[in-house]
């Protein structure tokens, strides 16, 4: 930063002059870009701003109101400060006139008491402002050689924002245009305080332009967005410093270089999801995985508008039933706008709740249910909402989406309780995506029954064990032949061991079904007519499916 008058005055050079302050001691923190002597009375017009004069007085008006004009036309130029030398016009004190429209101003007035050669001053002081102008640069370059990779390599926004906060020593924070946070470096500082009620704090923050600074709260805001689109702000909290008016400040071109960063970004990666829907995504993972303490959790969904205390919590999941499968571009969008429906259908019952991917198929959601809404129905609600929509987008589509399975878990009274919903909810959906006997307008635990108790153990070998002993025969054949047999067992058990209906299921004539069958038991070595072998041939296809899940 470019030296303050403060500094200026601390000098080796000028404490030889003896320096005393008779005005404007409030403002001695302004910065002083260059150091200007002059003895003429009208140097206002020669001057840009940020300069300190120095000067002997001896050429200064002698009336009071030509006093006054002299300091208010330095004053509203921008001057840093005055230095007036003792010695040629003045020798004890300055003119009350001067010292009191300098008071008036709050411009620093300073006089020195021991005469001192200028250019030494000069020199001194245009030796610090070069040095500060050139550090300012490499500053400059180090910032934007730092957001232009990051830029390059299409950066997280958490990772540009924990760029600017390093750089800047300060938290920073991006939110959205409502206020809410959608992602935060404290840098070192209380997470909590820093988040403690974002939402309110930061709308009495209003800066006038693009960039500006706020001084009752100390925060510097730049608007974040591209094409005319604005869609959040870049916030750098620290406590409130004095600025002089017109004085850029000192983080100014780093924060608009990181919110340049994220607008680009988000302008090249149109098609990920959304940076709302990557935060719900976060907080969900971090519950699953215990990445998250109980309180972060908490405390991030509270300043993103998701308040999760003293609320019954439900975990849903939504997995949509197998058909083609797509390229690997192809599915994320798919999920990226399975995901959006879902946050829609949230939106349109006026539900509160985390919306995000929890991997490459599924899609979490957390809903927060106050005291005095009812679980079914806002599940009702919102199940029926999501199939709507679901329908909807895909009226213009070339083949018709499945219906979403959606499975939900047990309420929970706690954000601590949050994982043990969520996962019984995926143990759900898992389990009911083979299912077509759905009864309600959602999966529960009760309704998957032996899909779901199999699903719980998929990961015992004995239960693996089971399906090869039962099944091992007739998988391999297939696998070497490239029949489909098992597929062959499956649509007549599915049939309740109805051979008429499972020909006509499997589309072919009752000879050549029933050629397959006996096939089968010859490859098992087993009696399809056994209602016990066709049991245990049926469990241990349920179970294949949970193992292959």
């Amino acid at each position: 930063m470019l030296p303050t008058v403060a500094r200026v005055l601390d000098l080796d050079v000028m404490r030889r002059g003896l320096p005393e302050v008779v005005a404007g001691a409030a403002q001695l923190e302004r910065p002083v870009r260059w150091v200007h002597v002059s003895e003429l009375p009208d140097v206002a017009g020669m001057l840009q701003g940020g300069e300190l004069v120095l000067t002997t007085g001896i050429a200064l008006p002698e009336d009071r109101d030509g006093l006054a004009r002299y300091v208010r036309e330095l004053d509203e130029v921008g001057v840093a400060g005055l230095v007036i030398e003792f010695g040629r016009r003045y020798f004890d004190t300055l003119p009350r006139a001067l010292v009191h429209a300098a008071e008036q101003r709050g411009l620093p007035l300073v006089a020195l008491r021991r005469e001192l050669r200028f250019v030494a001053v000069t020199e001194a002081v245009h030796a610090l402002v070069v040095n500060a102008q050139l550090e300012q640069l490499r500053t400059s370059e180090a910032v934007h050689q730092v957001f232009n990779e990051l830029a390059v390599e299409g950066a997280e926004p958490a990772e540009v924002v924990r760029q600017v906060a390093r750089m800047a020593g300060r938290p920073v924070v991006l939110e959205n245009l409502a206020h809410q946070v959608l992602t935060h470096d404290p840098a070192g500082r209380s997470e909590s305080e820093l988040l403690e009620g974002w939402e309110h704090r930061s709308r009495g923050v209003g800066p006038q332009g693009r960039t500006g600074y706020d001084p009752r709260s100390g925060w510097l805001v730049t608007a974040v967005g591209a094409r005319g689109q604005d869609w959040g702000r870049l916030v750098l909290v620290e406590e409130p410093v004095p600025l002089p008016v017109g004085t850029p400040h000192p983080h100014a071109m780093l924060l608009e270089r990181g919110a340049a960063t994220l607008a680009l970004n988000r302008l090249v990666v149109r098609d990920r999801e959304s940076l709302e829907r990557q935060t719900h995504r976060t907080l969900l993972s971090g519950i699953l995985t215990h990445s998250l303490t109980v309180s972060e959790v908490a405390l991030r969904a509270q300043a993103l508008g998701v308040p999760l205390e003293s609320r019954r919590l439900v975990g849903v999941v939504l997995r949509r039933r197998s058909g083609p499968i797509p390229a690997a571009l192809e599915a994320q969008a798919r999920l990226r706008d399975f995901t959006e429906l879902a946050a829609g259908a949230i939106r349109t019952c006026r539900l509160t709740a985390l919306v995000g991917a929890l991997d490459d198929e599924g899609v979490g959601v957390l809903i927060a249910l106050g005291s005095q809404q009812d679980e079914h129905t806002a599940l009702d609600s919102f199940a029926t909402a999501l199939r709507r929509l679901v329908a909807e987008s895909s009226r213009d589509a070339s083949a018709p989406a499945p219906e979403p399975v959606i499975a939900v878990g047990s309420s929970v009274g706690s954000v601590r309780d949050a994982r043990r919903t969520l996962l019984e909810a995926t143990q759900v959906a898992d389990a009911a995506l083979h299912d077509g006997s759905r009864t309600s307008s959602y999966y529960r635990l009760p309704d998957v029954r032996l899909r779901g108790l199999l699903h719980l153990l998929r990961d015992d070998a004995r239960l693996q064990t089971y399906v090869e002993r039962e099944l091992g025969p007739l998988l391999a054949y297939d696998a070497e032949h490239g029949g489909q047999l098992v597929r062959m067992l499956r649509i007549y058990l599915d049939q309740g061991r109805n051979k008429s209906a499972a020909a006509d299921a499997a589309h072919l004539s009752r000879p050549s079904f029933y050629d397959r069958l006996h096939k089968v038991e010859r490859i098992l070595g087993v009696d399809l007519d056994q209602v016990e072998s066709c049991l245990s041939l049926h469990v241990a296809l349920l179970a294949l499916d949970a193992v292959r899940r």
